[in-house]
Protein backbone atom coordinates (compact mmCIF):
# COMPACT_ATOMS: atom_id res chain seq x y z
CA UNK A 1 0.00 0.00 0.00
CA UNK A 2 1.31 3.64 -1.17
CA UNK A 3 1.64 6.06 1.49
CA UNK A 4 -0.55 8.91 1.79
CA UNK A 5 -0.20 11.97 -0.23
CA UNK A 6 1.35 15.29 1.88
CA UNK A 7 -0.48 18.39 1.63
CA UNK A 8 2.45 20.46 0.14
CA UNK A 9 2.52 22.68 -2.76
CA UNK A 10 6.31 22.89 -3.23
CA UNK A 11 7.62 23.68 -6.26
CA UNK A 12 4.21 25.39 -7.57
CA UNK A 13 2.88 28.38 -8.26
CA UNK A 14 -0.01 30.02 -6.86
CA UNK A 15 -2.39 32.76 -7.76
CA UNK A 16 -4.70 33.97 -5.41
CA UNK A 17 -7.08 36.95 -5.98
CA UNK A 18 -8.84 38.98 -3.26
CA UNK A 19 -5.28 38.28 -1.57
CA UNK A 20 -4.49 41.38 0.37
CA UNK A 21 -6.77 40.60 3.14
CA UNK A 22 -9.44 38.21 4.69
CA UNK A 23 -9.92 34.81 3.33
CA UNK A 24 -7.14 34.98 0.11
CA UNK A 25 -4.79 36.17 2.69
CA UNK A 26 -5.65 33.38 4.98
CA UNK A 27 -5.23 31.38 1.69
CA UNK A 28 -1.85 32.65 0.45
CA UNK A 29 -0.40 32.22 3.88
CA UNK A 30 -1.28 29.10 4.09
CA UNK A 31 0.36 28.53 1.00
CA UNK A 32 3.44 30.01 1.81
CA UNK A 33 3.38 27.51 4.67
CA UNK A 34 2.67 24.65 2.46
CA UNK A 35 6.16 25.04 0.48
CA UNK A 36 4.71 26.73 -2.57
CA UNK A 37 7.68 27.87 -5.18
CA UNK A 38 5.98 31.24 -5.39
CA UNK A 39 2.93 33.21 -4.69
CA UNK A 40 0.85 36.16 -6.52
CA UNK A 41 -1.80 38.03 -5.01
CA UNK A 42 -4.05 40.27 -6.54
CA UNK A 43 -5.57 43.32 -5.06
CA UNK A 44 -6.93 46.86 -5.35
CA UNK A 45 -5.19 48.74 -2.47
CA UNK A 46 -1.32 48.89 -3.79
CA UNK A 47 -0.29 49.58 -0.13
CA UNK A 48 -1.32 46.86 1.19
CA UNK A 49 -0.71 44.56 -1.81
CA UNK A 50 3.13 44.93 -1.11
CA UNK A 51 2.87 44.26 2.22
CA UNK A 52 1.22 41.17 2.10
CA UNK A 53 3.49 39.78 -0.36
CA UNK A 54 6.59 41.11 1.32
CA UNK A 55 5.80 39.05 4.34
CA UNK A 56 4.63 35.71 2.76
CA UNK A 57 7.57 33.88 3.44
CA UNK A 58 8.15 32.54 0.01
CA UNK A 59 9.10 34.10 -2.91
CA UNK A 60 6.04 36.33 -3.99
CA UNK A 61 4.24 39.49 -6.60
CA UNK A 62 1.43 41.93 -6.00
CA UNK A 63 -0.37 42.72 -8.89
CA UNK A 64 -2.82 45.82 -8.87
CA UNK A 65 -6.13 45.60 -10.16
CA UNK A 66 -9.59 45.91 -10.12
CA UNK A 67 -11.36 42.73 -11.00
CA UNK A 68 -13.77 44.78 -12.34
CA UNK A 69 -12.04 45.40 -15.48
CA UNK A 70 -12.24 42.87 -18.05
CA UNK A 71 -9.24 43.82 -19.81
CA UNK A 72 -7.43 44.40 -16.80
CA UNK A 73 -8.14 40.67 -14.85
CA UNK A 74 -7.32 39.22 -18.75
CA UNK A 75 -3.46 40.81 -17.90
CA UNK A 76 -3.05 39.03 -14.38
CA UNK A 77 -1.53 36.00 -15.43
CA UNK A 78 0.55 36.99 -18.24
CA UNK A 79 1.88 39.40 -15.34
CA UNK A 80 2.20 36.52 -12.50
CA UNK A 81 3.97 34.33 -15.11
CA UNK A 82 6.41 37.21 -15.80
CA UNK A 83 7.49 37.27 -12.73
CA UNK A 84 7.27 33.92 -11.25
CA UNK A 85 7.03 31.25 -13.92
CA UNK A 86 4.04 29.25 -14.94
CA UNK A 87 0.93 28.97 -12.83
CA UNK A 88 -0.01 25.66 -11.25
CA UNK A 89 -2.92 26.43 -8.81
CA UNK A 90 -5.49 29.47 -9.10
CA UNK A 91 -7.81 30.62 -6.23
CA UNK A 92 -10.41 33.03 -7.19
CA UNK A 93 -11.11 34.36 -3.41
CA UNK A 94 -11.85 37.84 -4.74
CA UNK A 95 -15.49 39.08 -3.87
CA UNK A 96 -18.22 41.70 -3.67
CA UNK A 97 -20.83 41.31 -1.45
CA UNK A 98 -23.14 44.16 -1.42
CA UNK A 99 -26.59 44.05 -0.13
CA UNK A 100 -29.32 44.41 -2.34
CA UNK A 101 -32.95 43.05 -3.03
CA UNK A 102 -34.64 42.53 -6.38
CA UNK A 103 -36.62 45.46 -5.70
CA UNK A 104 -33.46 48.36 -4.64
CA UNK A 105 -30.83 46.62 -6.88
CA UNK A 106 -29.43 49.23 -9.04
CA UNK A 107 -28.79 47.45 -12.52
CA UNK A 108 -25.21 48.90 -12.41
CA UNK A 109 -24.60 46.92 -9.11
CA UNK A 110 -26.09 43.71 -10.36
CA UNK A 111 -23.44 44.34 -13.30
CA UNK A 112 -20.44 44.97 -10.57
CA UNK A 113 -21.10 41.90 -8.89
CA UNK A 114 -21.27 39.49 -11.98
CA UNK A 115 -18.38 41.47 -13.00
CA UNK A 116 -16.24 40.68 -10.21
CA UNK A 117 -17.52 37.27 -8.96
CA UNK A 118 -18.58 35.25 -12.00
CA UNK A 119 -16.77 37.08 -14.84
CA UNK A 120 -13.20 37.27 -13.40
CA UNK A 121 -13.17 33.93 -12.45
CA UNK A 122 -14.21 33.10 -15.79
CA UNK A 123 -11.01 34.96 -17.44
CA UNK A 124 -8.62 33.48 -14.81
CA UNK A 125 -9.71 30.10 -15.39
CA UNK A 126 -9.68 30.05 -19.04
CA UNK A 127 -6.25 31.94 -18.84
CA UNK A 128 -5.02 29.51 -16.42
CA UNK A 129 -6.35 26.80 -18.26
CA UNK A 130 -4.59 27.39 -21.67
CA UNK A 131 -1.59 28.24 -20.61
CA UNK A 132 -1.78 24.61 -18.41
CA UNK A 133 -2.23 22.75 -21.61
CA UNK A 134 -0.22 24.77 -24.06
CA UNK A 135 2.75 23.08 -21.30
CA UNK A 136 1.30 19.79 -20.68
CA UNK A 137 0.90 20.40 -16.82
CA UNK A 138 -1.64 19.46 -14.08
CA UNK A 139 -3.05 22.23 -12.12
CA UNK A 140 -5.68 23.04 -9.75
CA UNK A 141 -8.25 25.88 -9.37
CA UNK A 142 -10.45 26.39 -6.23
CA UNK A 143 -13.41 28.83 -6.07
CA UNK A 144 -14.55 30.62 -3.14
CA UNK A 145 -18.28 30.83 -3.33
CA UNK A 146 -20.86 30.97 -0.32
CA UNK A 147 -23.90 28.93 1.10
CA UNK A 148 -25.83 31.87 -0.63
CA UNK A 149 -25.24 30.32 -3.27
CA UNK A 150 -27.76 27.67 -2.83
CA UNK A 151 -30.45 30.87 -2.95
CA UNK A 152 -28.99 32.92 -0.24
CA UNK A 153 -30.94 35.81 2.24
CA UNK A 154 -33.65 38.38 0.00
CA UNK A 155 -31.12 41.19 0.57
CA UNK A 156 -28.45 39.24 -1.13
CA UNK A 157 -30.06 38.75 -4.42
CA UNK A 158 -27.35 40.08 -6.86
CA UNK A 159 -24.56 38.54 -4.53
CA UNK A 160 -26.76 35.21 -4.70
CA UNK A 161 -26.92 35.21 -8.21
CA UNK A 162 -23.09 36.06 -9.41
CA UNK A 163 -21.88 33.14 -7.04
CA UNK A 164 -25.04 30.75 -7.83
CA UNK A 165 -23.25 31.28 -11.36
CA UNK A 166 -19.52 31.17 -10.04
CA UNK A 167 -20.88 27.45 -8.39
CA UNK A 168 -22.06 26.34 -11.59
CA UNK A 169 -18.99 27.27 -13.44
CA UNK A 170 -17.01 25.33 -11.24
CA UNK A 171 -18.72 21.99 -12.36
CA UNK A 172 -18.76 23.06 -15.72
CA UNK A 173 -15.24 23.54 -16.24
CA UNK A 174 -14.10 20.58 -13.73
CA UNK A 175 -15.91 18.78 -16.54
CA UNK A 176 -14.43 20.40 -19.09
CA UNK A 177 -10.79 20.03 -17.97
CA UNK A 178 -10.80 16.72 -15.98
CA UNK A 179 -8.83 14.91 -19.83
CA UNK A 180 -6.08 17.86 -19.07
CA UNK A 181 -5.66 16.85 -15.56
CA UNK A 182 -6.89 20.24 -14.53
CA UNK A 183 -9.04 19.97 -11.35
CA UNK A 184 -11.50 22.78 -10.42
CA UNK A 185 -13.27 22.74 -6.82
CA UNK A 186 -15.14 24.91 -4.86
CA UNK A 187 -15.67 26.10 -1.38
CA UNK A 188 -18.99 27.16 -0.28
CA UNK A 189 -18.14 29.36 2.58
CA UNK A 190 -20.87 30.05 5.26
CA UNK A 191 -20.36 33.50 7.82
CA UNK A 192 -17.34 34.15 8.43
CA UNK A 193 -15.32 37.07 9.82
CA UNK A 194 -13.39 38.96 7.30
CA UNK A 195 -12.57 43.13 6.87
CA UNK A 196 -14.79 42.76 4.19
CA UNK A 197 -17.49 41.67 6.10
CA UNK A 198 -16.62 44.35 9.17
CA UNK A 199 -17.14 47.19 6.46
CA UNK A 200 -20.14 45.64 5.00
CA UNK A 201 -21.66 45.63 8.81
CA UNK A 202 -20.34 49.24 9.44
CA UNK A 203 -21.82 50.49 5.93
CA UNK A 204 -25.37 49.10 7.86
CA UNK A 205 -25.40 50.92 11.02
CA UNK A 206 -24.71 48.08 13.21
CA UNK A 207 -22.70 48.71 16.18
CA UNK A 208 -18.79 48.57 16.36
CA UNK A 209 -19.17 45.29 18.45
CA UNK A 210 -21.69 43.40 16.10
CA UNK A 211 -19.16 40.59 16.30
CA UNK A 212 -19.17 40.09 19.87
CA UNK A 213 -23.23 40.25 19.49
CA UNK A 214 -23.38 37.70 16.56
CA UNK A 215 -20.60 35.26 18.06
CA UNK A 216 -22.34 33.34 21.03
CA UNK A 217 -25.11 32.65 18.92
CA UNK A 218 -23.55 30.55 16.17
CA UNK A 219 -23.11 26.76 16.59
CA UNK A 220 -19.85 26.40 17.47
CA UNK A 221 -19.62 29.92 18.92
CA UNK A 222 -17.66 32.11 16.36
CA UNK A 223 -17.76 33.10 12.82
CA UNK A 224 -15.42 30.95 10.31
CA UNK A 225 -12.11 32.35 10.34
CA UNK A 226 -9.72 32.75 7.43
CA UNK A 227 -7.29 30.21 9.16
CA UNK A 228 -10.01 27.83 8.96
CA UNK A 229 -10.90 27.88 5.50
CA UNK A 230 -7.46 28.19 4.45
CA UNK A 231 -6.22 24.55 4.95
CA UNK A 232 -9.05 23.03 3.05
CA UNK A 233 -8.08 25.16 0.32
CA UNK A 234 -4.39 24.28 0.41
CA UNK A 235 -5.65 20.21 0.94
CA UNK A 236 -7.68 20.93 -2.61
CA UNK A 237 -4.80 22.36 -4.52
CA UNK A 238 -2.51 19.38 -3.28
CA UNK A 239 -1.80 16.13 -4.64
CA UNK A 240 -3.50 14.93 -1.24
CA UNK A 241 -7.04 15.83 -3.58
CA UNK A 242 -5.31 14.35 -6.59
CA UNK A 243 -8.72 12.10 -6.93
CA UNK A 244 -11.20 15.29 -6.65
CA UNK A 245 -12.91 17.43 -8.94
CA UNK A 246 -16.19 19.22 -9.70
CA UNK A 247 -16.87 19.24 -5.43
CA UNK A 248 -18.90 22.12 -3.93
CA UNK A 249 -17.89 21.80 -0.36
CA UNK A 250 -20.58 23.52 2.18
CA UNK A 251 -18.16 25.27 4.80
CA UNK A 252 -20.24 26.27 7.11
CA UNK A 253 -21.76 25.87 11.07
CA UNK A 254 -25.42 25.44 9.83
CA UNK A 255 -26.45 22.07 7.58
CA UNK A 256 -28.35 23.36 4.00
CA UNK A 257 -31.62 21.56 4.31
CA UNK A 258 -32.09 20.88 7.48
CA UNK A 259 -34.51 22.64 10.33
CA UNK A 260 -35.26 22.20 14.13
Amino acid sequence: MSALPKVSLEGRVVLVTGGTQGIGEGIARAAAEAGAAGICITGRDAARGARVANTLGAKACFIAADLADATATARIVQQAEAALGPVDALVNAAGLTDRGTITDTPIELWDRLFAVNARAPFILTQAVARRLKALGRPGAIVNVITMSSYGGQPFLTAYAASKGALATLTKNTAHGLRADRIRVNGINLGWADTPGEHAIQARDGNPSDWLERAAPAQPFGRLIEPRDVAGLAVYLLSDAAAMMTGALIDFDQNVMGAYG
